[in-house]
């Protein structure tokens, strides 16, 4: 026997009938207590309710109802912590007061899960009909109700309606073979009809196949079982008339349409059996939605292959399980992939001659190669996209150039920041194996723009992590920079080939030394060098000063500042390659004065502006700057510097662009004779350059004059030591042997290199200048210096002519030497008037020449 007195579950919109399971939402204090009985409880205990349908639209009038119904309270409301499983499930709490219908379903709780914070998700088993008599109230307890069951009796002479019934069922179920449903499905459906009693069949049925909420309250309240099974028995011929149609319709259409095609018509005429049944239009349930994003995608066809066969594993999967979350956010991510949504090439040569002309100043071999790009693509159409590394000091203008070409170009911009990246799987992807797997930063990348051929750039490719336990980032980029084979980049997430050929990869860099050769050989180098004054002044002037006036809220006639304070800034405050530091000044020059207008805005009226403008000076000037900013904090290197014997000036390349002029000092002292001493931080390279240097000079001391027979030895009673200033610095290459070289011949024979003279190049053992890089850099350093006179490798004259600014050379005189004689000819004899060769001297170095 069951209990006759229970709590009463109100279900809106839904009705539960014997035979059927049920997933419903419980919340409020009321579900809390019945939860805790139901877990408090043995496991022959069960816990018995009372599920009564309850629709709120149908119930207007409080007197339609049974006078003997008693209030309950109920809440159809929704907490914010649900999840999308739970949205469909109406929540009981206790909120609003409506009667409910005195008949109901006894149901038995099967299993409980809990859902969110006070959510309980509850299955519920409908077991048989039921009535409402009274209600019982007991204080502090939920309220009870006395309920009185229904026994279903048949007699012999409704075997008839009965055998009609069955079969229907089996003719049912034959149309489900027909229809191709899941093997799952047809066998619980055929054991089902092979034995449940009528009547329960019934009740499981109605709630399978399509019916009204109307529908299903007649089949609940209807206590006559003959009456039931007429009911269930027209609802059946209705669904096997629905069936029929559809598939004459389907058989009709099979050949004449696309899958797609047929697929939207199919949902359509479902979607107006619905209306014609009087149900309202529902939303496209999860999977649904999902399945038309897949297609809306159009994805290529290994692709489709994967998503459909992931598409029948979820749906056979638990909402409530992980792999269910795992596979659905697959799902999700392959719906997103642009794999066919890109932006139109909208060429203008001359539009992208002038965006690249007001965003960066110079650069002209930067933008030929931009332009030369562009143009092929409009005459030919479509190009292959190249591989491009910028590579220059910091604050050149390496990354607003990429933005500046992806404007040109008219494609989405996407930048990577590469810097510090160690694991390979951000560049791959995760599998999915893993928990919180996701693609790589490319493919996150392509999923954020939402086309397939942006311009992406790999900013600070250089300063990738190589070969840590967790990968090689930097081998992983070989696939996604080789334009032979991105066109079937996997990422380990996706796990299916995806084309980056449309993507422009542009990667930036500071330094070559640390990109791997394999790496390299993948890109397109293009140098980017440091700016000169004039530059940097043209710079500041168009860009820089009103970028960080507007930005401190001043207008442009605030604050004035003249080419002579500006050239004083990069000169003297920071010297640097690019103008990132240059802005910083700019900016604490531009607050200084928001400094001196605020306060004397405090001391005159508000609305009296002649008060401020009188006592507000916009300009500034070079005395400012000491007040401003401090004392210089750089200084011309050669400004103050005499001339001693035995110090020349070299020109040295630092690294990320940056030059430098580079002093070397030698001296002699008493010892064992023959021993050289290098200190300042040097590499192995130039302390051989020192070697090679002393051998050339104790060769040819004779020569030179420095000793009076050909076999004295220069330093057979000195050692001698070779110093380069700032010691912590280090230094290291082969373009030190040319200055190595001056400083022993300026130390033995006590002659002087001018202070405004710098050289740079590397010797041979008999005396040939070699080449060396970096020129651009070091004369713009040596400029920059103040040095007038700077002596290179003929090889080198190529590198001046190409790369040198006009300005820079109009200040410098360039020599070029071919063998060492020709170094110390212009070192030395082409010096001033000081310098006292001896006659010897002069007639063996013109010898040579």
């Amino acid at each position: 026997m069951y209990p006759t007195t229970l709590t009463v579950i109100p279900l809106e919109n839904k009705v539960l009938l014997p035979g059927v399971v049920m997933r419903i939402a419980l919340r409020g204090q009321e579900a809390t207590e019945l939860m805790r009985r139901f877990f408090k409880k043995t496991e022959q205990q069960v816990i018995y309710v009372v599920c009564v349908p309850l629709q709120p639209s149908k119930i207007t009038d409080i007197d339609d109802c049974t006078s003997q119904a008693p209030h309950v309270p109920i809440s159809p409301q929704q907490p914010p912590s649900m999840t999308n499983n739970d949205q469909q499930d109406k929540l009981v709490s206790p909120v609003q007061q409506v009667r409910l219908p005195s008949f109901g379903c006894l149901a038995k709780i099967v299993r409980v899960q809990r859902a969110g914070v006070g959510v309980f998700g509850v299955y519920l088993e409908g077991i048989q009909r039921c009535q409402l008599v009274d209600t019982m109230i007991k204080k502090d307890e939920p309220l009870m109700y006395h309920v009185k069951y229904n026994q279903d009796i048949t007699s012999s002479k409704d075997n008839r309606v009965v055998e009609g019934y069955q079969t229907l069922c089996k003719t049912f179920v034959h149309k489900m073979k027909e229809l191709q449903m899941p093997d799952s499905l047809l066998l619980q459906l055929t054991k089902m009809t092979s034995t449940m009693a009528p009547l329960a069949l019934a009740d499981v049925l109605v709630s399978i196949i399509e019916t009204t909420f109307d529908e299903k309250w007649t089949m609940l309240e209807t206590l006559d079982p003959m009456q039931r099974l007429h009911l269930a028995s027209s609802l059946m011929q209705r669904q096997l008339q629905v069936l029929s149609i559809s598939q004459q319709v389907h058989s009709t259409i099979e050949g004449k349409l696309t899958k797609q095609q047929r697929e939207f018509y199919l949902r359509q005429q479902l979607d107006a059996i619905r209306q014609e049944l009087g149900q309202e239009q529902k939303d496209e349930d999860e999977m649904t939605e999902l399945n038309r994003r897949l297609v809306e995608a159009n994805m290529p066809s290994h692709a489709v292959v994967v998503a459909q066969r992931e598409l029948k594993r979820i749906k056979r999967l638990q909402p409530s399980s992980t792999e269910w979350a795992v596979s659905r956010n697959y799902l999700e991510w392959m719906a997103d992939m642009p794999w066919t949504k890109r932006t139109d090439d909208f060429v203008d040569i001359q539009r992208a001659k002038q965006q690249l002309d007001d965003d960066h100043f110079g650069l002209d071999h930067v933008k030929k190669r931009i332009i030369e790009y562009l143009s092929v693509i409009k005459i030919k159409g479509d190009l292959k996209a190249p591989i491009i590394c910028f590579v220059g000091p910091p604050g050149v203008g390496k990354t607003s150039l990429g933005k500046s070409i992806a404007k040109a170009l008219s494609r989405e911009f996407h930048r990577l920041s590469l810097g510090g990246i160690r694991d390979e799987a951000d560049m791959r992807g995760h599998r999915r194996t893993y928990v919180g797997s996701q693609p790589g930063l490319v493919i996150q990348g392509l999923h954020k723009v939402g086309v397939n051929n942006p311009l992406m750039l790999l900013d600070e490719i250089d300063k990738l992590v190589h070969s840590s336990h967790y990968g090689d980032p930097a081998a992983a980029l070989l696939e996604i920079l080789d334009p032979e084979q991105n066109n079937g980049f996997t990422d380990h997430y996706l796990n299916i080939p995806f084309d980056l050929s449309k993507v422009l990869f542009i990667a930036t860099a500071n330094n070559l030394d640390t990109i791997p050769e394999p790496l390299l050989d993948r890109m397109e180098i293009i140098h980017l060098h440091g700016y000169t004054f004039e530059e940097k002044l043209h710079i500041a002037r168009t860009h820089l000063l009103p970028k960080q006036i507007l930005a401190h809220g001043l207008d442009l006639k605030d604050v004035i500042i003249s080419d002579q304070v500006i050239l004083a800034l990069a000169e003297h405050y920071t010297r640097e390659s690019g103008v990132r530091n240059l802005e910083r000044t700019i900016a604490s020059i531009v607050r200084a004065k928001c400094v001196e207008l605020a306060a004397l805005r405090e001391k005159s009226s508000p609305n009296n502006d002649q008060v401020v403008n009188k006592g507000y000076c916009p300009e500034v000037i070079l005395e400012d700057l000491r007040t401003i900013l401090g004392v210089y904090k750089f200084d011309k290197e050669v400004a103050e510097r005499e001339d001693v014997p035995g110090v020349v000036t070299g020109l040295a390349y630092g690294g990320s662009g940056n030059g430098s002029i580079l002093f070397v000092e030698a001296t002699r002292m008493p010892g064992k004779g023959g021993n050289l001493q290098l200190t300042g931080s040097l590499g192995d390279v130039i302390k051989e350059s020192a070697q090679i240097a002393l051998s050339w000079v104790k060769a040819h001391a004779y020569t030179l004059n420095l000793t009076t027979t050909r076999r004295m030895n220069i330093v057979e009673h000195d050692d001698v030591h070779i110093h380069f200033p700032s010691g912590s610095i280090p230094k290291d290459g082969p373009s030190a042997g040319v200055t190595l070289v001056c400083a022993l011949v300026s130390l033995f024979g006590e002659w002087q290199v001018s202070s405004t003279t710098a050289m740079t190049g590397e010797i041979s053992l008999r005396g040939q200048v070699l080449p060396v890089g970096g020129i651009k850099e070091k004369v713009i350093s040596a400029h920059r210096a103040g040095i007038r006179k700077v002596i290179l490798p003929w090889r080198n004259k190529k590198d001046v002519d190409a790369d040198v600014p006009v300005s820079v050379k109009m200040d410098i005189e360039f020599i070029y030497c071919k063998t060492i004689w020709d170094v110390l000819n212009a070192a030395f004899m082409k010096n001033n008037d000081k310098q006292k060769w001896s006659p010897t001297t002069r007639m063996t170095l013109e010898s040579h020449l």
